[in-house]
């Protein structure tokens, strides 16, 4: 049971994870790769992330809800069909503000960009997903739980993994 609603929380989550992600898969994107604003939030932060986190959340929402109606229900925490593709855009975008804002704190605390923030670099986007995903879907308070206590993890173990590829600079 506990398995279960780990695996159907992450499921959930699947659109914010690979919004998050984006803006470091895509950086071979040689469009809108301009600073948001150098000062506030340092030189990473660019307007290619802001749009390809959403859009992507929306893709893979939009994936997700295909596989649901073709019967792929067994990881569905929610009725996909019953939801718009804005869920996935919220949760993608509530991912990619919620790294904006806490760059933006990290630069008013004098932490450079790459350099660690622990526990903020690992619930940033979590805590951005979810807040937004409640204007479409207010999620049970345990998936909240799951996802709070699981995606830190999973973000450490992701940014290894990037490491060991020689996509990541640092381990995490």
């Amino acid at each position: 049971m506990v398995w279960t609603l780990i695996l159907k929380s992450l499921y959930f989550f699947l659109p914010a994870y690979i919004a998050n992600m984006a803006p470091v898969l895509f950086k071979w994107v040689p469009f809108l790769n301009k600073s948001i604003h150098t000062r506030l939030l340092g030189k990473n932060k660019t307007w290619r992330g802001l749009i390809i986190a959403p859009l992507m959340g929306m893709l893979i929402f939009w994936l997700q809800k295909i596989a649901f109606t073709a019967g792929f229900t067994q990881f569905a925490l929610i009725d996909y069909a019953g939801f718009s593709i804005l869920l996935g855009f919220l949760l993608g975008l509530g991912a990619i503000v919620g790294d904006l804002v806490e760059s933006y704190y990290k630069r008013k605390a004098g932490i450079r960009p790459g350099e660690k923030w622990i526990p903020f670099d690992q619930l940033d986007f979590v805590i951005g997903g979810i807040l937004f995903s409640f204007f479409a879907y207010v999620p049970k308070a345990e998936v909240v739980l799951v996802l709070v206590v699981v995606s830190p993890l999973l973000h450490i173990a992701v940014n290894h993994i990037g490491y060991w590829l020689g996509i990541n600079k640092s381990k995490f």
